[in-house]
């Protein structure tokens, strides 16, 4: 087995690269979450194959959309739970053989929606448990002081999983599909989380023993007990609360991206670039605070990350230009990994090791329910309102509760970053 940390104290992503357990980690989530976005196409692409009246085929989409985010609302505490109770590496191997094997499934079963819509229901489910297990190992598998380039690189790989998943997601499938026929699509997907699920054989998390004893589940009780801890533990409850509010700003602007491209002169349907972008400056931002992220210690990071990002969305408001546009939704999201990366910093460093699990559980849980709201009220606020009015007032928002985050959190951040 591979030591368990560096044997040198290096810091930024030098010492990652020495610290063999946690970058078969990285590796495996990588695939992980390109197979995930993958996967989504391959499904949506499926659905030629399931017969439908023609005035549902918009249905059908939208329920396979459904079923592909409803586990994350409802089974983010309870995988939280779970992750407490048993072996991280167990979850992290078995949470991707078994969507390998559902994969599998779907060659294998009849051609019917209800099955389809069963199967992308129960792959959502099985991320919601690896999700929570990568975070509960990250400080199990590496020295506090590189927690913060640990955090820099899985949000790096987060966001460009999401640009390049989705990007490749298509030209793959079709290359495979000429090379081994339709069915070799799935297969494909099925071996790539077959790889990312045996990579973590080669991991060795150091944890607490469990006891055989405290493996029975109490979801009632194990759930009234981490929001009690929740509650009282002040620096986690507030760095959870500013990620909650920064993934509200940018799911509100994934619906105002059709207006904004519009705007800059772009199509409607040229959003993505817009996307993209923000994605682009997340990727840069991380890559910045996990190398010299020792260079910021005592620095007011999620104030200048709100305020960058409170600046961008008033300026937005009078932007006409492809290139300006561009540049500020870049600016957007290095802003946001200056509040995203530290605050999941603070989370690690302030949560308990036998409670990560539901900790993380719980913030997968309120950052996907908080998520609908902006989505729902973000359109018709638009509508009413009009672009610049819900922008500008977004601002405001944005910039408050930077300075209200920085007066709650910064005594903690400077022993942090």
């Amino acid at each position: 087995m591979f030591p368990a940390e560096p044997p040198a104290r290096t810091s930024g992503f030098r010492a990652l690269l020495k610290n063999r357990p946690f970058m078969v980690m990285w590796f495996g989530q990588l695939l992980s979450q390109v197979s995930d976005k993958v996967c989504f196409v391959l499904l949506i692409s499926l659905l030629d194959y399931y017969q439908s009246p023609p005035a549902l085929e918009n249905s059908m989409r939208s329920a396979l959309m459904v079923a592909f985010t409803l586990p994350a609302m409802f089974f983010g505490s309870a995988a939280g739970i779970f992750v407490d109770r048993v072996p991280k590496k167990q979850l992290l191997i078995g949470a991707d053989v078994v969507r390998a094997v559902l994969m599998l499934l779907i060659l294998l079963l009849p051609k019917q929606f209800v099955l389809l819509l069963v199967i992308t229901f129960l792959l959502s489910s099985m991320a919601q448990f690896s999700a929570p297990a990568e975070q509960a190992a990250i400080p199990l598998l590496v020295r506090p002081e590189n927690l913060m380039s640990a955090n820099a690189l899985f949000t790096t790989t987060m966001m460009g999983s999401l640009i390049v998943g989705f990007a490749i997601g298509e030209p793959v499938l079709y290359l495979v599909k000429n090379w081994a026929g339709e069915n070799g699509q799935t297969v494909f997907v099925s071996i790539s989380y077959l790889v990312a699920g045996l990579s973590s054989i080669f991991i060795k998390i150091q944890e607490k023993h469990i006891n055989s004893n405290t493996l029975a589940i109490h979801p009632w009780h194990d759930f009234r007990e981490g929001l009690r801890y929740l509650w009282k533990n002040r620096q986690v409850k507030n760095a959870m609360m500013q990620l909650t509010i920064l993934y509200s700003v940018f799911a509100a602007l994934t619906v105002l991206a059709f207006n904004l491209a519009e705007r800059i002169g772009l199509k409607s349907t040229q959003f993505g670039f817009l996307l993209a972008a923000a994605g682009i400056g997340v990727v840069f931002g991380a890559g910045v605070l996990g190398h010299w992220g020792d260079r910021f210690h005592h620095k007011p990071l999620p104030l200048v990350g709100f305020l960058s990002m409170a600046f961008v969305l008033a300026v937005f408001t009078f932007t006409q230009y492809i290139w300006l546009g561009l540049g500020l939704s870049a600016l957007l999201g290095l802003a946001a990994s200056l509040i995203g990366v530290p605050m999941q910093t603070v989370i690690h460093t302030s949560t308990e090791e036998t409670m990560r699990g539901k900790i993380f559980g719980f913030q997968n849980n309120v950052v996907n329910i908080a998520l609908s709201l902006p989505l729902a009220i973000a359109g018709p606020l638009t509508d009413s309102l009009g672009l610049r009015t819900v922008l500008i007032g977004m601002s405001v928002v944005v910039a408050a509760a930077g300075i209200w985050a920085w007066h709650n959190t910064r005594n903690v951040l400077q022993d942090v970053i």
